[in-house]
């Protein structure tokens, strides 16, 4: 058995961006999530109590994308639909990915300011 470390909950997430001065007003204004604070190359919201932090490569080079973040919201289309509204442009419409048991997993896939590919996920009843 593996021992127990002390892992309990993520405490910051970072996202590699190309352009700071154009990222924070999308996640800002398009997103809705608030702006802590700007240092250096470097830019902090919250995000459901887990500090979200956008930052410029750290080395020359390419750009390399970053890993999927999945928002939970109650419902996709919705959601999706107001961000429409505020330019975000989808991959794809929400579209159920699962039927499960007790409800139908939604998911809608979009790439932020900075081309990161980002999704809305919802766990919705039938009802």
């Amino acid at each position: 058995m593996v021992p127990h470390i002390g892992l309990s909950e993520i405490g910051q997430i970072a996202v590699t961006i190309k352009d700071l001065p154009r990222a924070v007003p999308f996640y800002q204004q398009t997103l809705g999530m608030p702006h802590l604070f700007t240092v250096g190359s470097m830019a902090f919201f919250d995000y459901a109590n887990v500090r979200f932090m956008l930052t410029l490569p750290e080395k020359p080079g390419p750009y390399r994308g970053n890993s999927i973040l999945y928002y939970k919201v109650t419902s996709a289309k919705r959601t999706a639909a107001t961000l429409v509204e505020r330019g975000v442009v989808f991959e794809s419409p929400p579209h159920i990915v699962a039927k499960m048991q007790h409800h139908d997993l939604w998911m809608a896939f979009f790439r932020d300011s900075e081309d990161n590919l980002m999704a809305l996920m919802s766990e919705e009843s039938r009802s």
